[in-house]
C-alpha cells in the first residue's frame, strides 16, 4: 500500500466569507511530491500495488502534453523505478511538461489528433499490448473502479484535518471533476451528512455523468451534486477567472490551477455571492493538485489578470 505524505487541511480568510459567517478550508493534496500529487496518486495506486505483486515491470497510459495524469505517473516510475510510456495526443511539442516526462524516462509516442481519438475504439490497445507486452495499460486519466475505491482515502485525509481543526464536520465538500473518477470515490466515502459538489471541468454532456452512473451504487442515497464549472470548455481561460486565481493566491498564499481549482473556486465564489450558500456553514476546498501544467499558461494568466 502507498503512504502518502500527511496532508494539511488548511483554514483560508477571506472578506468574502467573513460577510456570510463561512468557514473554509483547503485540502492541500497540491503540497505532496510529484509522483504522489494532487489526486493523482490515489489513482495510481492500484497499479501501483499490481506492481509490487509482480504483474508487469511497468505502466502504460494517454494524456496530453500537459497532462497531470502522466506527469505522475513518469514521476512514480522514476521514483520506484518501473517502466513508463506516455501515448500523447497530437504532434510533438515542447512544453514543461513533455520536458519532465523525458527527464521522467518515460518513452513517448504522439499519435497525432486522429490516433488520438482512437482510444475509445474495442481494438485500440491491441498493437501497444504486443509492442509492451509486459506494461499494464492504465486508461485515459486513469478512469475505472480501482481507482475510485482508491480516492476515498482523500476522505480520511479530509476527517483527519477537520479534527486537528477541531471542526466538528463540513457542510459542503467541493471538488473538481474531470473524469468524475475521484468524484465518484469522495462521494462513496464521504459522511452522510456532507454535501459533496463536484465541479466540472468540462462542459456538461462530456464524460463525467457518465463516468458517476457507471461507478456509484445504484441505490446510492449519498448527498452529491453537480455545477459546471467549465466556463465553456475545459482549457478555456478568461480575465475573470485569472483575476479570481490571482486574488485568491493574494489572500490566502495558495496558487490554483487554471483548469480545475481554479474554475473551482470561481464556483463557489458565485455560489456564495448569490447567497445559496447557507451563512454559518463551514466549506472544503479539495485542492487536487494540477500546478504542474499551470506552466504554460503563467504569461497568459499574468496577462489576462493585469490587463
Amino acid at each position: 500500500m502507498t503512504t502518502f505524505p500527511p496532508a494539511a487541511l488548511q483554514e483560508v480568510q477571506l472578506p468574502l466569507l467573513g460577510a456570510r459567517g463561512l468557514r473554509l478550508a483547503v485540502l492541500r493534496l497540491d503540497q505532496r511530491p510529484p509522483g504522489m500529487n494532487g489526486n493523482k496518486g490515489y489513482k495510481l495506486q492500484p497499479w501501483r500495488e499490481r506492481l509490487r505483486r509482480g504483474e508487469g515491470r511497468g505502466l502504460i497510459s494517454l494524456g496530453g502534453a500537459h497532462s497531470n495524469h502522466l506527469h505522475a505517473l513518469a514521476a512514480a516510475g522514476c521514483e520506484e523505478g518501473f517502466a513508463t510510456v506516455g501515448l500523447l495526443r497530437g504532434e510533438p511539442c515542447a512544453t514543461p511538461t513533455v520536458q519532465d516526462l523525458q527527464d521522467c524516462g518515460m518513452t513517448l509516442h504522439w499519435l497525432g489528433y486522429g490516433g488520438y481519438r482512437r482510444r475509445h475504439d474495442a481494438d485500440f490497445w491491441q498493437p501497444w499490448q504486443a509492442r509492451y507486452s509486459d506494461l499494464l495499460p492504465i486508461p485515459e486519466g486513469g478512469c475505472d473502479a480501482a481507482a475510485a475505491n482508491a480516492c476515498g482515502g482523500i476522505v480520511v485525509e479530509l476527517q483527519q484535518g477537520l479534527a486537528a481543526l477541531d471542526w466538528p464536520d463540513c457542510q459542503q465538500l467541493w471538488l473538481a471533476a474531470g473524469t468524475g473518477t475521484t468524484l465518484a470515490g469522495v462521494i462513496r466515502a464521504a459522511e452522510p451528512a456532507w454535501q459533496v459538489v463536484g465541479g466540472l471541468a468540462v462542459p456538461p454532456g462530456h464524460g463525467v455523468e457518465t463516468t458517476l452512473q457507471t461507478l456509484l451504487p445504484r441505490d446510492t442515497s449519498r448527498n452529491w451534486r453537480l455545477v459546471d464549472a467549465s466556463r465553456g470548455g475545459f482549457g478555456r481561460i478568461d480575465a475573470d477567472l485569472a483575476r479570481a486565481m490571482a486574488d485568491f493566491a493574494d489572500q490566502t498564499g495558495i496558487t490554483l490551477d487554471p483548469l480545475y481549482t481554479g474554475k473551482l473556486w470561481l464556483a463557489l465564489r458565485d455560489e456564495i455571492e448569490r447567497g445559496i450558500v447557507a451563512a454559518g456553514s463551514r466549506l472544503v476546498l479539495i485542492h487536487s493538485g494540477g500546478l504542474q501544467g499551470r506552466r504554460a499558461l503563467a504569461a497568459q494568466l499574468s496577462a489576462l489578470a493585469t490587463g
